[in-house]
């Protein structure tokens, strides 16, 4: 099969997550991906977590081949100005103080190119005082967005996000972009600057609550502990064994009433009081008490049949290595495996969405830093005794 972005060629200068995950994608799509790191490498492929691999780094830039230039060097600006005029999209995350110092501003790349799509990729976005400043996704995403001010119980401390939560939701942001942008092209024949930000996903993916307060100009407030204020229908309860599960029901008709007789609470199916939201808010107390107590008396096995028998809405609580192990995962193509050439087999999650007529999802592993220079500096028309002569001059390790 067919990949949709079979022939489309990426230049990627960028380092950490969002926009390496974005190109990855990209890549997963069937695009050929160039990805230039400093002699050192990428920052993030130190981050190993205990294990012989960075895993994660495997996943944000898998599919792709490598170069390693010394940006500082002339030389090496040359050949980033020589692969650019013939690819398709170009990926930054390079602070733009550090764009113009080794010439890879939009502006000094549509000169040369001017059907190229230029992704670029910040904290904070592309204008205002603070356009030039560091962010990662804790600040920039999840604080500085006002995420983390709404997550935590009513006087405790907010909580902190996983890692890579908001690069990820970033690079999707990014996909689209340049999806479009592409499409715009075919269109018009003209390139264009594509760019977002982990602070403007957080307002996007915080939007359910800050659309209100742009509105009523009013803050929005932590949610009580789930007993105080919360329906019993919309709720998380504790199974014999200790795993818990979420109950997922936006209205009392006609979620109380299944959610009653799978629990086997047939007397307050049609109970007045409980026939509203306001109802059951009123009386959530004694409720998800009741719900408690209810839902020890089985394993989390033996409550799936009885929720999903009487359509209620709910959902397990898993940890991860349920996740890996989850058979609906499983179904959906949700993990793939690819071959490390060190250290042989791994999983991996696949692209999230799925098309009838193309092939999509990852090419094969990371590569290694710089593992490609040569292969690429050849396409481009170098000779051997240049790229002999690019080492002796520290351009190329």
């Amino acid at each position: 099969m067919t990949r949709i972005l079979d022939g489309i060629r990426v230049l990627e200068i960028a380092n950490w997550l969002a926009a390496p995950a974005a190109a990855a994608l990209l890549s997963d799509l069937g695009a050929d991906v160039i990805k230039v790191e400093p002699h050192r490498g990428d920052p993030w492929r130190g981050y190993r977590a205990g294990d012989p691999v960075n895993y994660a780094f495997e996943q944000d830039n898998r599919g792709k081949r490598d170069i390693a230039l010394d940006l500082s060097h002339p030389r090496s600006q040359e050949i980033v100005h020589k692969i650019a005029k013939s690819v398709d999209v170009f990926v930054t995350n390079l602070l733009p103080r550090r764009r113009r110092r080794f010439g890879v501003t939009y502006e000094d790349l549509k000169a040369i190119n001017s059907r190229l799509i230029y992704v670029s990729f910040t904290g904070y976005g592309e204008k205002g005082p603070q356009y030039d400043r560091l962010g990662m996704d804790f600040g920039a995403f999840w604080s500085r967005s006002g995420i983390m001010n709404l997550m935590g119980w009513p006087g405790e401390p907010p909580i902190l996000q996983r890692g890579g939560m908001g690069d990820h939701s970033t690079s999707l942001g990014l996909l689209a972009g340049v999806l479009g942008a592409l499409y715009y092209r075919e269109r018009t024949g003209e390139g264009q600057e594509v760019s977002g930000s982990l602070f403007g996903t957080g307002l996007w993916v915080i939007g359910a609550d800050l659309q209100r307060t742009l509105v009523n100009g009013r803050d929005a407030v932590r949610r009580p502990y789930r007993h105080e204020n919360e329906s019993p229908i919309t709720n998380w309860y504790q199974a014999k064994e200790g795993k818990w599960l979420i109950l997922e029901n936006p209205n009392p008709y006609p979620y109380w009433q299944r959610t009653c007789r799978a629990l086997g609470l047939a007397d307050l199916e049609n109970v007045p009081e409980y026939s509203t939201v306001e109802g059951l808010l009123e009386h959530c107390v004694e409720l998800n008490a009741l719900f408690d107590k209810i839902f020890a008396t089985k394993t989390r096995d033996e409550w799936a049949p009885l929720l999903n028998e009487n359509e209620v809405i709910w959902a397990p609580i898993q940890n991860l290595k349920e996740v890996s192990e989850d058979p609906q995962a499983e179904a959906i193509g949700a993990f793939e495996t690819l071959e490390h050439p060190e250290f042989g087999e791994y999983r991996t999650i696949n692209f999230p969405v799925k098309f009838s007529a193309t092939e999509n999802g990852a090419r094969g592993p990371a590569p290694e830093t710089g593992q490609h220079t040569e292969e690429v500096l050849l396409e481009y028309g170098y000779s051997w005794d240049e790229i002999e002569g690019m080492k002796g001059e520290g351009v190329i390790p």
